[in-house]
């Protein structure tokens, strides 16, 4: 039996991130994470490519990870797009001034920059490659059984695993899950024509289209397709594919070819039906599992851990328990406050713009239009991509 303060299940973003908001609090923190050390070490490159908001940007440099980040490796997001098939239309989201709406950041490079600094910080014991195989919590406190049979007592559970969170299962936390029935391959694509740093959301017949622009005339390009039809892509030639993504994108950045290595994901969004229970919370993915549309799902992430951190830490100052229900409830409504809105939203605009029915695809070209013309919907919008005033 291990003794903590603490105990986070997942070592992720959302983890990482969470026990290094806490350094210097003196409370005792252990991370458990399924994958092994050297892993979280050197992350492999997973083909996401993360839009950062200026809050998590913010964040990340509080605890030391935004300057581990190769420079040269981070492009701006200088403006963004929204299109519909052939339709005039565009819904062009433009920060004011010079500043960007974001920082696009590979995904692997984050996640090395926030296990350095948790490492660096010392503020976290890591228990890596066993998994947590049951979550007990009661009023005095919680239990973590891991694989090898050992155990970690807690104050304080948190969960950081993933959307299909097996630890959020176990705690008898019910989530709404929407299954697309798609699934999404991610790659880097060289292009003739230069992207400009915009971002394009294209969404055509039977597909969906992204494109996110990075440093030169390189994208990532993100395909939501059938299962099938991404199956198929990852296995053929290089010179298939990019003959292939070129012909879907209407060669509108010139001939694609393929820069990198392909990836595939299921598309699954994911919205716990509560954040806390006694003695335990979720954050990131295990609380909110973003669609991609408004590539929020990472930045909501880093919102909630350094909201759980914010309570804890106040509970602290309070001297009071580290999970007083009431903290945690405050946390819950707050990122509930925080996330429930977009995630209702996008599902609906992802719902709407995937359907090839024709009352859909008229209405979806009346909400272009509509939108187009209404500046303060635009910028209302581009205030929320950049979250520069997040609600707390």
């Amino acid at each position: 039996m291990q003794d903590c303060d603490i105990a986070v299940i997942g070592a992720g973003p959302a983890g990482l991130s969470f026990a290094r908001l806490l350094a210097g609090s003196g409370l005792s923190v252990v991370l458990v994470e399924r994958a092994p050390e050297a892993a979280l070490a050197e992350p492999a490159f997973d083909g996401r490519e993360i839009a950062l908001t200026h809050h998590s940007q913010e964040i990340l440099d509080e605890i030391g990870a935004w300057d581990r980040i190769p420079k040269e490796q981070m492009a701006p997001l200088k403006r963004a797009r929204v299109q519909d098939g052939a339709s005039p239309f565009v819904l062009d989201f433009a920060p004011p001034g010079e500043t960007p709406l974001g920082m696009l950041v590979p995904n692997h490079l984050i996640r090395k920059a926030l296990f350095d600094s948790v490492q660096a910080e010392g503020c976290a014991t890591l228990i890596a490659g066993v998994a947590v195989t049951a979550v007990r919590t009661a009023p005095r406190g919680g239990t973590l059984t891991l694989a090898d049979g050992r155990e970690i007592r807690a104050r304080l559970i948190v969960a950081a695993d993933t959307r299909m969170s097996e630890a959020r299962r176990q705690m008898g936390i019910a989530a709404r899950m929407r299954d697309f029935g798609k699934s999404m391959l991610v790659a880097r694509v060289a292009h003739e024509k230069p992207h400009d740093g915009i971002a394009t959301e294209w969404f055509g017949r039977g597909q969906t289209v992204a494109m996110l622009p990075l440093r030169g005339d390189v994208s990532s390009i993100v395909l939501t397709l059938s299962a099938r039809e991404i199956a198929d892509l990852m296995e053929v030639t290089p010179e298939a594919f990019g003959a292939d993504v070129t012909r879907r994108t209407d060669a509108r950045w010139g001939a694609l070819t393929l820069a990198g290595t392909r990836h595939a994901y299921p598309l699954v969004t994911t919205y716990a039906m509560r954040f806390v229970g006694t003695r335990f919370a979720l954050i990131g993915d295990a609380a909110v599992g973003m669609h991609p549309v408004t590539a929020h799902g990472f930045n909501f992430g880093l919102a909630g851990a350094q909201r759980l951190a914010e309570q804890v830490r106040a509970a602290l100052a309070r001297r009071r328990d580290i999970a007083d229900p009431g903290g945690l409830l405050r946390y819950e409504m707050a990122h509930r406050r925080a996330t429930f809105p977009l995630y209702a939203a996008t599902n609906t605009i992802a719902s709407l713009y995937t359907d090839d029915r024709a009352p859909a695809r008229a209405l979806r070209g009346a909400v272009l239009r509509l939108g187009a013309a209404l500046s303060p919907v635009r910028r209302l919008v581009t205030a929320q991509l950049m979250e520069a005033t997040p609600a707390r």
